[in-house]
């Protein structure tokens, strides 16, 4: 075992550093983004029992399931989005797995989204926050700090209201910087996805989305404890499930942070 290995796992058993669960449970109650009706809606989780030590199955427990690739805490592939259709690397089962580890950038604005739920981070407020933490590295994820992961049940998560959903996010040039200016990793948000809620009435329409996967770039959204780390030291590990030709998957995020 290399030198640098062998001391993580000695700060690990020492609790020197911590492992942080960024993942929202999946399961029926996971709430799944509501498109307009022109648009095919994604379906939610349902859990179905094969056996559980008994007639079916005397020896073992298991279940059927069956959810859409973007539900709950998931990550968004390139070619999720039409502007990353071309990319080779593309899918949850040709990015390259390197692609699924780097350092954390946590920028928190919730005191902002407390006031303005469909706050926009501004490449000003990004270069405020460099100023400070220093520049975005790349190959970084850089994740938005909002609190909107303690909202609980769909009214609240969604917060729809008569013209659309409200939701914080990216303003579109501080997506375009993070993807070709600082060569980002992607994004994550405690959001339902990773454009605001009022994204589809912008130019262009959820520009997160256009810009990043056609930067061959990813998304990760619905995450949480976002307050547990610190804004700069933390690693992400953020791996897909390895669907063929799949455009996401739900994950388990974890982060390896100082203690």
């Amino acid at each position: 075992m290399s030198d640098v290995l062998a001391r993580l796992v000695a700060e690990l058993e020492a609790g020197t550093i911590r492992v942080v669960d960024l993942t929202q449970p999946l399961g029926p109650d996971t709430v799944v983004i509501d498109l307009p009706p022109m648009f095919a809606p994604s379906n939610g989780v349902t859990i179905e029992q094969i056996s559980r030590y008994d007639e079916a199955g005397p020896g073992w427990y298991w279940n059927n399931l069956s959810f859409g690739e973007h539900t709950g805490t998931h990550f968004d592939a390139p070619r999720h989005w039409i502007t990353g259709r071309e990319e080779e690397a593309g899918t949850t089962d040709t990015i390259p797995v390197r692609r699924f580890v780097g350092p954390a950038c946590v920028i928190d604005i919730e005191a902002q989204v407390e006031v303005d739920a469909d706050f926009l981070l501004t490449p000003e407020q990004l270069e405020l926050w460099e100023e400070t933490h220093g520049r975005v590295p790349g190959d970084a994820w850089v994740l938005l700090r909002t609190g909107w992961s303690r909202r609980s049940g769909k009214e609240a998560f969604l917060n729809v209201g008569e013209d659309g959903p409200h939701s914080p996010g990216f303003h579109p040039d501080t997506s375009y910087m993070l993807a070709h200016d600082r060569g980002v990793l992607g994004v994550g948000v405690e959001t339902v996805g990773t454009d605001a809620g009022q994204a589809g009435a912008f130019e262009p329409p959820f520009p997160n989305h256009a810009v990043m996967h056609g930067a061959g770039k990813f998304g990760l959204a619905s995450l949480c404890n976002l307050d547990q780390l610190p804004a700069t030291g933390a690693v992400v590990i953020a791996a897909p499930l390895k669907i063929v030709d799949g455009s996401g998957s739900p994950l388990r995020v974890i982060a390896l942070a100082p203690a």
